[in-house]
């Protein structure tokens, strides 16, 4: 018997862990503060709403329908619909991208430990810009450290899967979103008793029109994709897990309303941070991991506050990386009668030897590149820039042009005037979005 979340807030906590990832903690702000700031986030709360939306309630009808996981799911669907079975290789392509991301994420999410062990011992205590950037990067020169961060996560993400659906993925999440809030919000209280709070809202949130260009408008597209963690599959293999009673709609609406309001607590209280301490808000990548420390460092509490920081970001890693082998994990129990825990070792064993390749990238086999980049920029890229778009784009086409309407309308249960607005949305809104941002990424519309 196929096992099923307990509730909707089951549902929607677990689901809602899968979106909120370091993406928001990590990748959101530094977009942020690289793309303008407040015209980035208009731009991309437009996109959620109008786009990502509708896009997450399709990938949860065509879990929920299909009962199964995404590549059975997708052969289901497709013969359901006399369609081709070729239409079953979406969900393969849902598979074999959450298993790559899981490579580079788990190695980044390793790093998050280790900071975490350096926040609690006081090690940014008094830190300069030289000292923040020379510790990181001689962690990054040591692949014994990388390779032991990178287990140690793994191993907790394969505990909780192996675990199954009740007992593992729904009572992780039970656990961790919560944790997760209270964190965010504590971190808040903090930025604003010792931050620039004032500065950071205005950054955010004050429309600056002049500041939205083509290449920030498809950047918040994009991110407005990735970050609800559409088109590998995740969604779907969640969806299949949903009772029939409960709404879909209402369901994605809750799950993009919790994402989207914890990225942007994590931007006003880490910008509120960054202007206080006169930092660069456009630091890219190593905003985390380079200039935060900093200013933890600097400010009262800060040993306490910057443990809690990336307590946080352990924790939001930790919900998404459940999701992303979730998938690989189904479709070995189902389609090759496999036990949930063999099924868990045998995924996260292979995700484990790739992520060794990727933290070798950074050190040991750093001069080994394709095109200039290295293991772990490549996977990133084909993922990102890739895999997902075409995941996403062709799931939404599935769902208007192959799947049969009454089945929709059936799983979808929406009024005529909101079954039209999703059906414009996901034939032709989302579509034609997903095509304009899969050309500026992988360079041939080179707006940025």
């Amino acid at each position: 018997m196929r096992s099923h979340w307990s509730n909707r807030w089951a549902f929607i906590m677990a689901t809602a862990g899968s979106a909120v990832g370091l993406g928001n903690v990590w990748k959101f702000p530094y977009m942020t503060g690289t793309n303008g700031g407040s015209a980035f986030v208009l731009v991309y709360l437009l996109c959620v709403a109008l786009i990502g939306l509708p896009l997450m309630m399709t990938e949860i009808m065509l879990g929920r329908r299909a009962q199964r996981n995404p590549v059975d799911g997708m052969a289901y669907l497709a013969a359901e619909a006399g369609g081709s079975r070729w239409w079953q290789g979406v969900g393969y392509l849902g598979i074999a991208a959450g298993v790559l991301i899981l490579a580079f994420y788990s190695v980044v999410a390793g790093w998050v430990l280790d900071y975490g062990l350096r926040a609690a011992s006081g090690s940014f205590a008094g830190m300069t810009g030289a000292q923040a950037q020379g510790a990181f990067l001689d962690f990054l020169a040591d692949p014994f450290e990388l390779l032991f961060w990178h287990s140690a996560f793994m191993f907790m993400t394969m505990l909780v899967v192996a675990k199954g659906v009740t007992s593992g993925l729904e009572r992780a999440n039970k656990i961790m979103m919560p944790g997760l809030i209270a964190i965010l919000l504590i971190l808040l209280g903090y930025s604003l008793a010792v931050g620039d709070i004032d500065r950071s809202l205005d950054f955010m949130f004050r429309p600056d029109f002049s500041r939205i260009t083509p290449g920030a408008v498809l950047s918040a597209m994009g991110h407005s994709f990735f970050t609800l963690s559409l088109g590998m599959g995740a969604v779907m293999v969640y969806g299949s897990y949903l009772q029939r009673h409960v709404s879909i709609a209402r369901a994605a609406f809750y799950v993009v309303l919790t994402d989207t309001a914890i990225a942007l607590i994590a931007g006003v209280a880490i910008f509120a941070i960054v202007f206080a301490n006169h930092l660069e808000p456009a630091s890219g990548p190593g905003l985390i991991f380079q200039t935060l420390p900093i200013a933890f460092g600097q400010m009262p509490g800060g040993t306490l506050f910057a443990t809690l920081f990336f307590i946080l970001l352990a924790f939001a890693a930790w919900t998404s990386s459940i999701s992303l082998v979730e998938p690989a994990v189904a479709w070995l129990i189902e389609r090759h009668r496999l036990g949930r825990a063999r099924a868990a070792l045998l995924v996260g064993g292979l995700v484990w030897l790739l992520g060794i390749a990727v933290l070798l990238s950074f050190n040991a086999w750093s001069d080994i590149t394709l095109f200039g980049l290295n293991f772990f920029d490549q996977l990133d890229k084909l993922t990102t820039n890739i895999m997902l778009p075409l995941g996403g784009l062709l799931m939404a086409l599935f769902a208007v042009w192959v799947m049969r309407a009454a089945h929709a309308q059936e799983e979808l249960a929406l009024n005529e005037c909101n079954y039209r607005r999703w059906l414009f949305v996901t034939r032709y809104v989302a579509p034609a979005a997903i095509v304009l941002v899969f050309l500026n990424l992988i360079g041939l519309l080179p707006l940025v």
